[in-house]
């Protein structure tokens, strides 16, 4: 945890959104701070004053006013801001600093020309969808599902149902047909919007079969509407237009008051196993974190144009698209992130001015793995902000950034999840950036690391977990009426506390590392590793393009084993010296315990849709459970990478058999 990358300018508190509410706590509350740990640690003791003050601080409109801030403390149950009628839309919309004219939609991608859309433009277009919305028959509490990319006819689909009280859920349309539909037969969809295929790269991919299959599979659905994005003839039989639905009405913008908690959107746990978890956000909740987070730690405002390299399937989107609440535009981008190159996305960023970037480790991990140096390729000087999350950022990720994209601006690490639709963990303009370490936690996030023992640790990797409510905790899950799912997945470990399932350090000064999934661990000896580190040396081998790391527990107690699958690069063969290679780099690197029982080569690592490796699926194939019942193969980018663990757990099994005298 060592190395200062970055540190904050000296008029960080005259030039910042945290430094003006510093001031407005002084002015308006009569509170000061000493530095941001005394700010965070009042902000996750005191709730009631620092969720207020982040009510009045950024003039929420409502339509009746809270009775108080929230019931009560103790989790699950907390009721935030009862009494309050609002709407999340209506608070978006407003775009403070913004005028008219103003650019706030930026949109590219590989399918069509960019468009762009005005502050005006974005208002007259969400106020004709809304009104299609209601011709056909859509009511507060009404489901709206959209099989659409990251397009701007996306965003005001969901602006418009927010609009409404009606309910918005997303699917990327590269999920297949049973991805989707395990996530929508439980919510029951009202409309369904979709587009007939789209472009990654240069190759063409026609859904029109995908969608006529999810129609099928919707006896909910009343009404379809084709977004002809592919081709102009795409959209299907008894589908209307998005243009009909988008046409010209004298229907005024309203928006209808909800109460905070009420639905907002659906978004849904990845799904590897069983069915995607439906995990219901409500509107107020997720406006008052967005506020926070997108102002207050990514220092976003009317001057900035905020791209995050996102599909509709993952909650980053959710969260980029509550930029214009800030004053912030957004830049959309839909297509292969690596086509014709991995500088696409660094050129999109200077021809679109983007001011904070937003990615994925992962991403940034394989430009410097091709050698890329952005700030050769792209005038970058705009950029003040990089964001990266989807799994932990190593130090060298962190080097790399400060050497060849800019060295003036913040990268922010951050983590969090779909679970709260926000990072709890990541970066602040106050303080500043150490490689391979995620700076604080976040306002109102009261993230600790517990020990086996439940105890609370410093400096030690523990479970992480969340010891106080967030207002962007879910509601609950969809159709679970007395909340027993909800209370499964996050409360039944630790009573009261929030179980997040990540390995956690936090050091003395506030700093995080995350080593990956607590239910993924490494545990030899007594010891735990984390696969993050484990990561981190394997693929910064040049041989090496990916990989994925498992302890099967010896159920006598013993050391169990480490297997290491790895992909290679193109045309490399896995032979005993690359393996003792291997081996050699993370004994070194890391310590004996790491070193793998057996390394296998793979031709990929099983992935989600937003791209997290699997490694619990991997483990229980390995240990005899059936494909299919390990993983929904819908949930998988990849689902035919699973065939080579079946493949290996056949002949491990067959091995271990004893022989009949």
């Amino acid at each position: 945890m060592g190395d200062v990358l970055w540190t904050p300018p000296a008029d960080v508190l005259q030039r910042s959104r945290i430094g003006n509410y510093l001031r407005w706590l002084r002015e308006h509350r009569g509170l000061d701070f000493a530095d941001y740990d005394e700010l965070w640690r009042w902000s996750v003791t005191d709730l009631d004053a620092f969720w207020r003050s982040i009510w009045d601080h950024f003039e929420v409109v409502a339509h009746t006013p809270p009775t108080a801030t929230l019931t009560d403390a103790g989790m699950p149950g907390t009721r935030w801001f009862p009494g309050a009628t609002l709407n999340y839309a209506q608070n978006v919309l407003r775009m403070p600093g913004r005028a008219d004219d103003d650019p706030v939609v930026i949109a590219h991608g590989q399918t069509r020309a960019p468009v762009t859309l005005t502050a005006a433009e974005l208002r007259e277009q969400v106020r004709r969808v809304a009104a299609g919305l209601r011709r056909l028959g859509v009511v507060a509490g009404d489901r709206v599902a959209a099989y659409a990319p990251n397009i701007g006819e996306t965003y005001v689909l969901l602006l418009a149902t927010s609009s409404l009280g009606a309910i918005f859920s997303s699917c990327a349309p590269e999920f297949g047909t049973r991805s989707v539909t395990d996530r929508w037969q439980q919510i029951e969809p009202k409309v369904l919007v979709a587009v007939d295929g789209y472009r990654y790269g240069d190759k063409p991919v026609d859904r029109r079969g995908e969608v006529a299959a999810i129609r099928a599979a919707l006896p909910s659905l009343q009404h379809t509407v084709g977004i002809a994005y592919l081709d102009p003839a795409g959209v299907p039989a008894g589908a209307i237009t998005w243009d009909e639905l988008a046409a010209e009405t004298d229907e005024p913008l309203t928006f209808t008051p909800v109460p905070f908690d009420h639905p907002l959107y659906v978004l849904y746990s990845s799904g590897t196993t069983g069915l995607p978890k439906p995990i219901v956000h409500g509107h107020g909740g997720i406006l008052l974190e967005h506020l926070k987070m997108l102002a207050l730690h990514h220092d976003l405002g009317p001057s900035d144009r905020f791209l995050w390299f996102t599909t509709t399937g993952w909650m980053m989107w959710n969260f980029l698209v509550s930029g214009p609440a800030v004053g912030a535009a957004i830049v959309l981008f839909d297509g292969n992130p690596g086509h014709p190159d991995l500088g696409a996305l660094w050129r999109l960023a200077e021809e679109t001015g983007t001011t904070y970037f937003g990615t994925s480790a992962p991403f940034l991990l394989a430009c410097r793995k091709a050698g890329l140096v952005p700030k050769e390729i792209a005038d970058l000087s705009a950029l003040r902000g990089l964001g990266s999350t989807g799994a932990p950022l190593p130090a060298e990720g962190f080097t790399w950034v400060y050497e060849t994209v800019g060295d003036r601006l913040q990268l922010q690490s951050l983590s969090g999840g779909t679970d709260v639709c926000t990072g709890f963990v990541g970066g602040v303009p106050l303080l500043a950036v150490h490689a391979g370490e995620i700076t604080c936690r976040a306002l109102g996030a009261r993230v600790e690391a517990r020990s086996a023992d439940g105890t609370p640790v410093v400096g030690e990797l523990g479970e992480l977990v969340i010891t106080a409510p967030m207002p962007s905790m879910p509601v609950g899950f969809w159709n679970d009426p007395d909340g027993r799912r909800y209370r499964e997945a996050y409360f039944e470990v630790y009573p009261g506390v929030w179980r997040h399932g990540d390995w956690i350090t936090i050091n003395s000064r506030g700093g995080c590392v995350i080593t990956g999934r607590s239910d993924a661990t490494l545990n030899r000896g007594g010891v735990r590793l984390g696969t993050a580190e484990f990561y981190s040396v394997v693929e910064g081998l040049d041989e090496v393009v990916d990989s994925v790391v498992v302890h099967l527990e010896d159920d006598e107690g013993g050391a169990g084993e480490l297997l290491l699958f790895v992909v290679l690069a193109e045309g490399l063969e896995l032979d005993d010296d690359l393996r003792r290679k291997i081996c050699r780099e993370l004994r070194t690197s890391l310590s004996p315990r790491h070193v793998p029982d057996e390394i296998h080569q793979v031709r990929a690592v099983p992935r989600t849709l937003s791209a997290k490796k699997l490694e619990v699926p991997v483990k229980k194939i390995l240990t005899g459970t059936p494909v299919d019942n390990a993983a929904a193969k819908g949930a998988l980018a990849n689902p035919e990478s699973l065939t080579a663990f079946a493949a290996l757990a056949q002949r491990r099994t067959a091995t271990d058999t004893p022989t009949p005298a």
